[in-house]
């Protein structure tokens, strides 16, 4: 099938060269000259692992091509799908639609033949009946469908979760040649037996909000669990482990840590939130939770501090890893946009290294020296905090780091090693819900 992405972002990039890699002729367009220009040399914009052998692979064979004139590619197309940006608007919480509305009306005037518009972006529910308003009063004989697709894409694994998918939810496609389009884009999944869940395009929007809410919920209430294990002398690694083997539970997003980030549940949790009071149903969990996790996020400094003694004041502190999850470059609401600015004001000098993120954070956070490795951003330091759980950051030479900090200081907020490890080998160490740190 004839597929046009608009939007070679995140979820564009990732869903466009997978329908590609599917046997789909796709092409990707996108208003940004230089993401395009790079594209073009097979070079990525963004760190995701395998996609840049993806994309060559898919090139090369002719089935993937990028451009930022979207005329010949929405004509063209079987498919359209809007994956553009929808951040959180400022002032109010609720997500910017701006750049969906103008993609559904650029697509409106392009169009030829019976075309299904496809929002992959996320989207507050309504949207979709929106975008189907704004293509009608641009062009009331447009033969047409507006189907909603929403993406359940993990950042450092999202290929995999595009070809492996626990599901696919597909809204609106009550039209028989929308259904037929859909099955068709997604026929490789059949015959895996994935679940392709078709409901109303209002339901399918609300489940790509819900689904991340109740994520965001899951990883806030674990949070909670840890410092309620700090107080009482329990281990929160065990607590997960012990309800997570519960089916009902489950063991994933349990892990203890400094707080949720990245481009998804931040913004997607607020929405939902504004979303729900302009309907008068409020969802009072959610609130909570956003609630909890913005606080999250400024404690860690203090526990940072405390491990120091109390004061940073002239003192160095080594941060290994600035984005919010490893195996991305993802800067968005990562934990450390709020720890750093927090040590810095109280005196702290910092360093730090992230294996991928730092020529995104050069731009986000000031004032901080930038080092080559793990161990070079450790030398000299007053103490070291582990923000993200790189592999190359659980793996690390002890004996060495220890030698290179002016004092043995691990604040571990991944809970990376293990306790009495580290307290065998002379660290002060602390952790994450977990006795003895």
């Amino acid at each position: 099938m004839r597929v046009t992405m608009i939007g070679a972002g995140y979820v564009g990039l990732v869903s466009g060269v997978c329908f590609a890699d599917f046997g789909h002729d796709v092409t990707c367009v996108d208003k940004d000259e230089r993401k395009i220009a790079l594209l073009r040399e097979g070079k990525m914009p963004i760190y995701e692992p395998g996609l840049d052998e993806l994309v060559a692979q898919n090139v090369r064979e002719g089935r993937l091509s990028f451009t930022t004139d979207a005329s010949d590619a929405i004509r063209n197309a079987d498919a359209v799908f809007i994956a553009v940006g929808t951040p959180s608007r400022r002032g109010d919480g609720h997500a910017d639609l701006s750049y969906v509305f103008a993609a559904a009306e650029e697509i409106a005037d392009l169009m030829q033949g019976y075309t299904v518009v496809v929002t992959k972006s996320t989207v507050p529910v309504g949207t979709g009946d929106e975008v189907e308003k704004r293509i009608l009063a641009r062009r009331p004989d447009a033969d047409f469908a507006v189907v909603s697709n929403p993406e359940f894409l993990r950042e450092g694994a999202a290929i995999n979760d595009f070809k492996r998918p626990d599901r696919v939810v597909v809204g609106g496609a009550e039209d028989p040649r929308a259904r037929k389009v859909v099955e068709e884009l997604y026929r490789p999944l059949y015959l895996n037996e994935t679940p392709i869940v078709f409901t109303e395009r209002r339901t399918s929007e609300l489940i790509k909000y819900a689904a991340n809410a109740f994520l965001a919920m899951k990883i806030t209430f674990i949070n909670e669990m840890a410092d309620l294990c700090e107080k009482v002398g329990a281990d929160v690694q065990q607590v997960a482990r012990g309800i997570g083997l519960d089916n009902r539970i489950g063991a994933k997003f349990l892990n203890a840590g400094p707080g949720y980030g990245g481009s998804c549940f931040p913004k997607d949790t607020i929405a939902l939130v504004r979303t729900a009071q302009e309907y008068g149903a409020p969802v009072r969990l959610i609130e909570t939770t956003v609630a909890i996790n913005d606080d999250r996020k400024a404690a860690m400094a203090d526990r940072i501090i405390a491990a120091v003694g109390g004061d940073v004041k002239g003192k160095t502190i080594a941060m290994l890893g600035l984005a919010f999850k490893p195996n991305t470059d993802d800067m968005r609401d990562a934990p450390a946009l709020d720890i750093v600015p927090a040590l810095q004001k109280a005196g702290a000098k910092i360093r730090a290294f992230d294996p991928e993120s730092m020529e995104e954070a050069a731009h986000l956070l000031k004032g901080v020296e930038f080092a080559t490795g793990p161990y070079d951003c450790v030398k000299g330091a007053d103490a070291v905090a582990i923000l993200t759980e790189w592999d190359q950051f659980r793996a690390l030479d002890l004996k060495r780091m220890k030698e290179l900090l002016k004092t043995p200081v691990v604040v571990d907020l991944r809970n990376v090693y293990k306790p009495g490890e580290m307290r065998e080998r002379g660290f002060t160490y602390v952790s994450i819900g977990r006795p003895g740190t």
